[in-house]
């Protein structure tokens, strides 16, 4: 455990927090519906990315209720382009949850917020701190390496005994007062601004006279993350069948990636075909010779996936459209496709490469 926890610099924390902090939609609001729906898109998000979402969610869906009585399609076409789609499937089904069981009121304390879908520690605790001034501490990335470098903490931050360890932290420092909402913003906007990951500023900063890791030549070691992601190579074929200019697209049903979004029909094999490779595959058979574009190689990175992809195009005849009919494909226009849910990769290409 760490000795002299209490000495933490708080009031220098809040003092730098007031000259340094963004100025952010969401810091400006006690809404628990607008504090919950921000900690959503940036549980994964940069901020400069997440803002432009987060207003369009506010227009579009500016109460729990209007979230709520949304179909998932559109929640899922707004959230286009931030990935982690099952972010805003369970904010839809949690919206939905808190309608119909609280009267569209969000549970005021961590303990109740922790038991709705897709809400965890986290999320339930800046709720909790910035909507109802709870004192309960926020844990996330920056927080944890700000209290490891501080108190040159080396215990694995992804460990069991190191999230009990730095929880315990985070809690004896937090004020036990109205300012605890405030320090939670404060020690996590200092390490996103100051304690950054990679080369921070620790010459101008404010805690550098009680910092240990600065102390030991240590800042660049801590914190210590052991847990290795292990990525999982994936290759998609996609083919973009054509017929009477309308474009076959079906809805991802299966608990996998992209669940709920659109696709073309893709073949995943363990290598990415050519043109030549397309003549020995059954399924295409002689629109091997109607491919009007084959696409470069393009790759995705996921959090645990690398995705090699390659587009084909290929006008088919009405007996292959009545085939993938069968197969719950439907044949939409361009601009119904521009409408439809869809991964970013896939939306990117189809807007820049296809033109009917």
């Amino acid at each position: 455990m760490v000795d002299n926890q209490n000495q933490f610099p708080v009031d220098k924390l809040l003092n730098w927090y007031e000259k340094n902090k963004r100025d952010l939609p969401w810091r400006t609001t006690k809404n628990p519906y607008f504090i919950w729906l921000s900690e959503v898109i940036l549980q994964q998000t940069r901020v400069k990315q997440g803002l432009p979402y987060y207003e369009k969610f506010v227009h579009n869906y500016p109460t729990i209720e209007h979230l709520a009585k949304a179909s998932e399609s559109d929640v899922l076409r707004l959230w286009q382009g931030l990935g982690y789609y099952s972010r805003a499937r369970n904010m839809h089904k949690t919206a939905q949850i808190i309608t119909q069981d609280f009267n569209g009121i969000v549970p005021n304390n961590y303990k109740d917020l922790l038991r709705l879908k897709g809400i965890g520690k986290y999320t339930a605790a800046a709720i909790a701190s910035f909507g109802f001034n709870e004192n309960v501490a926020v844990l996330d990335g920056n927080v944890y390496r700000v209290l490891s470098r501080f108190f040159g903490i080396e215990t694995d931050i992804s460990s069991p005994k190191g999230e009990k360890e730095f929880r315990e932290i985070a809690e004896n420092i937090l004020p036990k007062n109205e300012k605890s909402s405030i320090f939670n913003q404060a020690i996590m906007e200092f390490g996103a601004l100051q304690c950054t990951p990679q080369s921070p500023d620790c010459l101008f900063c404010p805690l550098e006279s009680g910092c240990k890791a600065l102390a030991k030549g240590k800042v660049n070691e801590l914190p210590i993350k052991l847990k290795k992601i292990k990525i999982k190579q994936r290759f998609f074929n996609y083919f973009i069948f054509e017929y009477d200019n309308k474009i076959a697209m079906k809805l991802r049903v299966d608990k996998d990636i992209w669940q709920g979004l659109n696709d073309f029909y893709l073949v995943e094999n363990d290598s990415i075909f050519d043109k030549n490779t397309l003549k020995n595959i059954d399924f295409i058979g002689d629109y091997s010779e109607n491919i009007r574009l084959v696409s470069k190689i393009y790759t995705h990175i996921l959090t645990h996936q690398k995705i090699d992809i390659r587009f084909f195009h290929i006008v088919i005849k009405e007996e292959e459209m009545n085939k993938l009919t069968a197969k719950n494909y439907q044949f939409y226009t361009k601009s119904e496709i521009e409408d439809l849910p869809k991964p970013i990769l896939l939306a990117n290409y189809y807007k820049d490469c296809i033109n009917l």
